[in-house]
């Protein structure tokens, strides 16, 4: 008589382990969305709309963005304190040095803020453009709005491999909107290609 096949126990895992990993399962999405809430005005995302791309401009948008409003600073900087020192005036060169540096420290520290308040979204619903320091402006179109995408590189994004992604929608006769100087923008725009195709209605 053979001996009885042995039996092999399934243990249930405690409470507070099936708490956990309930929490492991929910816990990339619900970050997503608490960021966003901290990022997006109020109201903005609705009940039960999942976001598939949070994104903010790459930090080199602080520099790149003003890249011409800081060389201009410099160059006029430059050419002032090398007048006042051709003249003899040390004293004045040195106040045009420090009113350049300080007119260069403002003008990062204004596009920093405006790298702040940039958030792009795509939902599973929407496209949302969010910006403005002093004024915030707000684009969003659900995908049945959205007519057309593009794709742009400035000298300046191909050169630090950044794009910007623009959304056009029926009517308007032009760019509604565009997702500037993103990081990876060729995965950036294939993952906004293929939710349009998957939700665009």
């Amino acid at each position: 008589m053979s001996p009885p096949a042995p039996q092999t126990r399934h243990r249930t895992p405690p409470r507070n382990e099936q708490h956990a990993a309930a929490e492991a399962d929910t816990l990339p999405g619900e970050a997503t969305r608490a960021r966003a809430a901290a990022l997006l005005p109020n109201a903005l995302l609705q009940p039960g709309e999942t976001i598939v791309l949070l994104l903010k401009p790459s930090i080199l948008y602080v520099v790149l963005a003003c890249l011409k409003s800081l060389i201009l600073i410099v160059l006029l900087t430059a050419a002032g304190v090398y007048l006042a020192r051709t003249t003899g005036s040390g004293d004045l060169a040195q106040q045009i040095a420090i009113s350049g540096a300080t007119g260069t420290l403002g003008r990062v520290a204004w596009q920093f803020f405006e790298w702040l308040s940039r958030v792009y979204v795509l939902t599973d619903q929407r496209i949302i453009a969010v910006g403005g320091v002093l004024r915030v402006r707000v684009f969003e179109a659900p995908f049945k709005h959205v007519a057309q995408t593009e794709l742009f590189f400035s000298l300046r994004e191909r050169v630090f491999a950044l794009g910007t992604l623009v959304f056009s929608t029926p009517g308007t006769g032009g760019r509604d909107a565009g997702w500037e100087m993103v990081s990876r923008p060729l995965e950036v725009h294939a993952t906004v290609v293929q939710t349009l195709r998957r939700y665009q209605r």
